[in-house]
């Protein structure tokens, strides 16, 4: 058995370090993990606060039967304040809340036996390694997408659900969405004929202003040495932390990791497919040239699927996408056309000879949070051992597509997936990109 984690908390320097952990338990859940019966309380822990993170903490804490009893960041600034806000939000729960612990190291939450399941609300380069350690520990686990930064912290991310038995639902919501899963429904009633083309896209009006910033100073009480993690060494810039990490490959894949992820997960579900044949990209810093980001601001991914293609479109800093909708997925029949997004379906019906081929159908609108429902779904999964809407292979086969288009574009060639063998085909180059590489002394896990 390697170093567990336990006895890495036993060290003070050990745990500034950042040091890797990897463990090999043989049952399937670990020893002193709860099970949680109907009538339970789910008692939750939080690592990563800022963003979807607290979000998806927000939206469980409206369901009964849920308490987060423990918060992990590495900026203080960050954990105390949404330590501030849980409190405020639970003030007249009855019975009363214990106050959440706090933590800066996860691996210390994670070693916290009355917590059930976590919350990963991380940057998408520290999604893999809570994940693993979280079913390591008999926790389940609400990880946000894309699962991982690379295809292999994807297979491992699976291999740790299906080994220690837990429940991982990816936050891909749309799944979860009533009038997402009609729409889907309708598209494989063969309604639409024959279906040559599906088109996903985002164009989102927002990063037209990202000027380089010099480096500067670590802001204080932030634990910059843990917030890069197993990324690249690199000094402390204001425009790679937070919310603009996702303009850096060290952290994530730009608009196709963020966007992509949705928008061609509900492609791949309504032509109940999950790799492609090949795939080819082309796209840059087209808008804004001089933006401090390094993904492109606009990209055009083709996936060639055999009996269809899939295309994805991306756009920075402008909002007029297909059909005049800033993000959307559309399958493109013999007979016509529906058209969805997160607020609305509707077909438009082709035409020949004056007659439509399909039957024209209103506007159907959205109706429901799908998130809340999606957060409904994990804690249901919790207690009935279910696989969740969005489960873990689910999450892997659309990040998957999300890198082999990002590969592709890097590459500036069409490249080959052979979906057997997990790779691609006589590429090294390419296949070298599924890989991760963690900077010491953060190791990858063991499964």
């Amino acid at each position: 058995m390697s170093v567990s984690r336990r006895k890495f908390l036993r060290s003070a320097s050990q745990l500034a370090a950042g040091a890797g952990l990897a463990t090999v338990v043989p049952e399937p859940l670990r020893a002193g993990s709860r099970a949680v019966s109907a009538n339970d309380t789910v008692r939750l822990g939080l690592i990563g606060c800022k963003n979807m993170g607290w979000a998806n903490l927000t939206s469980i804490l409206r369901h009964p039967g849920v308490s987060c009893i423990a918060l992990c960041d590495v900026d203080r600034t960050v954990l105390h304040s949404r330590a501030a806000d849980l409190a405020k939000m639970t003030a007249n729960r009855l019975p009363a809340e214990p106050k959440a612990t706090l933590y800066g190291d996860f691996r210390k939450l994670l070693d916290n036996k009355d917590i059930d399941a976590v919350i990963v609300g991380t940057p998408d380069h520290w999604h893999c390694l809570p994940t693993v350690y979280a079913c390591e520990a008999g926790k389940d686990v609400y990880v946000e997408k894309p699962i991982a930064n690379t295809i292999e912290e994807c297979n491992l991310m699976v291999a740790a659900a299906n080994r220690y038995g837990r429940v991982v639902q990816v936050g891909q919501w749309q799944r979860s969405g009533a009038h997402w899963n009609a729409a889907l429904d309708y598209v494989r009633s063969g309604k639409l004929g024959r279906i040559r083309t599906v088109k996903t896209w985002a164009f989102m009006p927002y990063g037209k202003q990202f000027p380089p910033v010099p480096d500067g100073p670590v802001p204080a009480g932030v634990d910059y040495e843990t917030w890069l993690g197993p990324a690249p060494q690199r000094p402390f810039n204001q425009n790679r932390f937070h919310g603009s990490f996702r303009y850096f490959w060290d952290y994530a894949g730009g608009l196709m990791t963020d966007w992509g992820v949705h928008m061609i997960d509900m492609a791949l579900s309504g032509m109940r497919v999950t790799a492609p044949r090949s795939v080819v990209a082309v796209g840059g810093k087209f808008g804004f040239p001089d933006h401090a980001g390094e993904t492109p601001d606009t990209m055009q991914a083709v996936y060639d699927f055999g009996e269809f293609t899939l295309l994805w479109e991306q756009s920075l800093g402008t909002a007029r996408g297909p059909y005049d909708r800033e993000h959307g997925v559309a399958f493109i029949g013999n007979l016509g056309t529906l058209v969805i997004d997160r607020n609305q379906w509707e077909v438009l019906p082709e035409v020949e000879g004056g007659k439509y081929l399909t039957d024209a159908l209103p506007t159907q609108r959205k109706s429901g949070d799908d998130l809340s429902q999606h957060t409904l779904n994990f804690l249901e999964c919790i207690k009935s051992r279910q696989k969740p809407h969005c489960s873990v292979e689910i999450g892997r086969d659309v990040a998957v597509n999300a890198q082999i288009g990002n590969i592709a574009y890097k590459l500036e060639r069409r490249v080959f997936w052979d979906a057997q063998q997990g790779a691609f085909l006589n590429d090294p180059k390419a296949n070298e990109l599924t890989k991760a590489h963690y900077r010491a002394p953060w190791k990858l896990p063991k499964v």
